[in-house]
Formats: structure tokens, C-alpha cells, sequence
């Protein structure tokens, strides 16, 4: 009776929670790894939602750190090359075809407007690390000819260029995966805001903050952490930390939780940023992160790169497009987001049992096609007599579909969608053992009507449980 709402509650209601997830920095297309962290992060805001939170799904834009600068040098380096000039580009640049193409659009479209010489430009440069030097200093000071060179206003617009071109692309490449956010949170916004300096004044109230060697610091070892944090250096920018502890303030103001989804290899910076949630008189508790595991991509056996400074990495979009949204979507959230994900592209474009998000399509198409044949003779969705039901087959499906709504809940509330992903399958093994060892449409009309309503429950729940993981249930195959 219930239909699409089986499996909805109010375990939620009256609760706002905001989840932020991806957050990739805009400085090159999304990889393999980053949908991982997309697919997750859907899944626990439909989750959520399913439980009656009011549920906000962010992308947090870092459009002001130092790597956009990395990308605004290595796009005017790429015009420069373009427009004729003679360029040794820094290993420690942004290398992937996007730069080029990023760069020709400015060439094309602006001429020389943003050309200087190249012996101008490495007049007296820091030594980058093949001639021996530091390809930090060397980046740093790239950084710093350009916007020296190019003034403000010209330097913006090919950060600018870079940076919503990428933008756009992440847009597009998550829309197309299924991923919809309500709000994309721009760092650069909360800089320009005095949200910074609020926070940082707030943190001196406190008495967390000192100085040291011209910087100021905040004395997180004082709640944990394993040492001191700088919040604004000695030259006066604030660090990404700093944007990091008033991003957390700003979204504490808006909501009752917020969830963070963040990468493995962040699992360092947690206790600082509780730290610093602390330090200010909030609750932590109402801060929670969670860390996705790293997914390898593998085809043929072998193992598939993934590093976006070198250029050398298979993209979400190719991903899409050779396995198709349903399975990434699928074998993306088919293990807790703290273990390693090995993902087999040859197994998620195969059509047999061993492909778990094949064989539950297939259990639902099979479920449609008895439904189809029962309306193509005429058999009407009649009321059941379920005590007709007392095969063990029949039992054991009986007995799943009712553990639904208890496997949303903990679902939700343990943020493990993998809990989905299993049951269905499980549900699947069960409908495609009793389709093997039943007919459905028989003389017998009691006892057909009652397993026709047993398939109509099993489709109502497959389809339930796939819109959760944002995975079609198709009823041909």
C-alpha cells in the first residue's frame, strides 16, 4: 500500500544536516577516485532524506588556494607556448590536455592580450628541480611573475578562465553521473566576506591564539592535536586552514549537523578542525566526518592511474562512459566507505550473475515481464490471500522485503549505504531462486493472485531500494 514511501520515517524530522561531498579542487577534470566519494555522498543525503532530515547537499569550491594559482601559471604558460613563445614548463605544473585546451580558448579568443616574452618572464627564475632547484620555489615564483607581469585585472581573468571552465566541467560531469547539490560554496566568497576575520578574532577572545616568528598561530595541541596551527603567515594571507575553521563556523550557523566527506588521506586534519570547532564554543559532536577509502581502478587485471598533476588519469566521464552510471554508481557504494575499493571495469560491463547490479536489474525486469504477461491475459491486481504464500521460497522473500525499512534506518543513521547495495542483492538472489522453482501465472487463482502480489511487493521494494543508490530499475533487459 505504501508503494514508493515503504521504507520512509520520521526518524529525522525537524533535524536540518547539511553533507558536503566531492569538493575536489577545480583544478582539473574528476577522477575515478572522486566518484567514490560522489556516489557516497548521494547515497547518505537520499538516505537522510528518506528518514525525514531536512537534508542540504553542498560542494565546498576551494577557488583561492595556492593549487588555482598553480593552475592560473600553468594556463598562461600553455597560452604563451601557443602564442608563440618558447617555454620550459615547471614539473610542477598542471600537465593535462585540459590546460591546453583552457589555454587555446584564451588564445583564440583574446590574441595576444595576455603575451610577455619569454626571457622576461625566466629572467633571473628560481632554478626549477630538473636543473637542480626546487620545484616549489620555482612554482611559487612563476606565480608571482605572472601576476607581476599581468597586473590584477589581466592575472584574474586567466584564473578566472581556468577555474570556471573546470568548474563547469565538475558540473556537468556530476549532473550527468546523477549527483545534484543544493549549494556550491565558494572559499574565494567566504574571503571576501570578513567571515575570516571574524573568526580569527573570535579564536583571540579565546585566548587560542599566539604569535611566533610574525605568524599566528592557534594552539590546537591544547585539544588534541599533535601541534600548533598556523592561521595567518608572516607575509598576512590567511592559511587554508583558516578558510577551513570559518567554513565549519558558517555551516554550524545554518544547520543542526554537518557531515564532511573527505578523502583518506585527510584523515590528519579532523582533530585540528574539531579543535578549532571547540576552541570557539561549539560542539564537535555536531561535526562528523567521514573517510573514503581510495578506489582503484583495474581492466584486464592490470591497474589504471590516477594523478591529476601529471595528466595521467581516467576520468568520472570516461568511467560513465565505459561501464555506464548504473554500475559505477553501484560498485562505487558496494563496501564500507573505510575499505579499499578494487573496482573491475571488466566485471561492471559483464552480463551474468557475478555482476551484482546486472543481476538485481535483471530480478526487476523479470518481476515486469510476469507483471506485463498477467495484464496481456487479462488478470486484474486483485486483493491476496498472503496465507496462500507457505513455500519456503515464498517464506524467505516474505521475510527480506519486511527487513527493509530496518536496513534504510541503520543505513542512514550509520551513514553505510553498503547496507543497501547488500540487501538488494540478497533480495535479488532470493526473487531469481523462487522464479526458478515457481510459476506464477496458474490455474490456481487464489494462490496466483497472492504470488503476483508477492512479485508487485518485491518490484515496489527493488525499486525503492535503487532509487536510494540513484541506479535505474529497468523492466526490459
Amino acid at each position: 500500500e505504501q508503494q514508493a514511501a515503504f521504507g520512509h520515517s520520521k526518524v529525522g524530522a525537524g533535524k536540518s544536516v547539511q553533507v558536503e561531498f566531492v569538493s575536489a579542487n577545480p583544478t582539473g577534470p574528476l577522477h575515478v577516485g572522486h566518484g567514490r566519494g560522489a556516489a557516497y555522498g548521494a547515497v547518505v543525503s537520499n538516505l537522510l532524506d528518506t528518514l525525514g532530515y531536512e537534508v542540504h547537499r553542498e560542494y565546498y569550491v576551494n577557488d583561492a588556494g595556492r593549487q588555482m594559482h598553480i593552475l592560473a601559471a600553468s594556463v598562461w604558460l600553455r597560452y604563451l607556448d601557443l602564442a608563440g613563445e618558447t617555454i620550459v614548463f615547471p614539473s610542477n605544473g598542471y600537465q593535462g590536455d585540459y590546460v591546453w585546451d583552457i589555454a587555446a580558448t584564451l588564445h583564440r579568443e583574446q590574441g595576444d592580450k595576455f603575451r610577455h616574452p619569454a626571457e622576461t618572464i625566466f629572467a633571473d627564475m628560481v632554478a626549477d628541480e630538473p636543473a637542480g632547484g626546487d620545484k616549489e620555489l620555482h612554482i611559487d615564483a612563476l606565480i608571482e611573475r605572472a601576476q607581476n607581469l599581468l597586473g590584477d585585472d589581466l592575472y584574474r581573468e586567466v584564473f578566472d578562465e581556468g577555474l570556471n571552465t573546470i568548474v563547469e566541467n565538475i558540473r556537468k560531469d556530476l549532473t550527468q553521473f546523477g549527483v545534484k547539490f543544493d549549494q556550491w560554496f565558494s572559499e574565494r566568497r567566504l574571503m571576501d566576506s570578513n567571515a575570516l576575520n571574524d573568526c580569527i578574532e573570535r579564536l583571540r577572545a579565546a585566548d587560542r591564539l599566539y604569535e611566533k616568528d610574525g605568524a599566528l598561530w592557534f594552539r590546537s595541541t591544547d585539544f588534541g592535536d599533535e601541534k600548533d596551527r598556523v592561521v595567518r603567515r608572516e607575509n598576512g594571507q590567511t592559511t587554508y586552514f583558516a578558510s577551513d575553521i570559518a567554513y565549519h563556523l558558517n555551516k554550524l550557523e545554518r544547520v543542526d549537523e554537518a557531515i564532511d566527506i573527505w578523502g583518506a588521506d585527510h584523515h590528519g586534519y579532523v582533530p585540528r578542525v574539531k579543535a578549532a570547532i571547540t576552541a570557539m564554543g561549539e560542539d564537535p559532536e555536531r561535526l562528523g566526518v567521514l573517510l573514503i577509502q581510495f578506489a582503484v581502478l583495474y581492466k584486464g587485471g592490470e591497474k589504471l592511474a590516477m594523478s591529476t598533476r601529471s595528466g595521467q588519469f581516467v576520468t568520472l566521464r570516461e568511467l560513465r562512459e565505459e561501464v555506464g552510471s548504473d554500475a559505477a554508481r553501484f560498485f562505487y557504494v558496494m563496501r564500507r566507505h573505510d575499505q579499499h575499493l578494487d573496482f573491475d571495469l571488466d566485471l561492471a560491463t559483464t552480463k551474468s550473475n557475478e555482476n551484482p547490479v546486472y543481476y538485481i536489474q535483471y530480478a526487476h525486469a523479470r518481476i515486469c515481464s510476469v507483471l506485463r504477461q498477467a495484464k496481456e491475459k487479462g488478470i486484474a491486481n486483485n486483493a491476496a490471500n498472503l496465507s496462500r504464500l507457505i513455500e519456503p521460497q515464498e517464506n524467505d522473500l516474505i521475510t527480506q522485503l519486511a527487513k527493509y525499512p530496518e536496513q534504510v534506518e541503520k543505513a542512514g543513521l550509520n551513514r553505510e549505504p553498503h547496507r543497501i547495495a547488500q540487501y538488494l542483492r540478497e533480495l535479488a538472489t532470493l526473487f531469481h531462486t523462487y522464479y526458478n522453482a515457481h510459476h506464477f501465472l496458474i490455474d490456481d487463482t487464489e494462490l496466483r493472485d497472492a504470488r503476483l502480489n508477492l512479485c508487485r511487493a518485491t518490484q515496489i521494494v527493488t525499486q525503492n531500494g535503487l532509487k536510494l543508490l540513484d541506479v535505474s530499475a529497468p523492466e526490459k533487459m
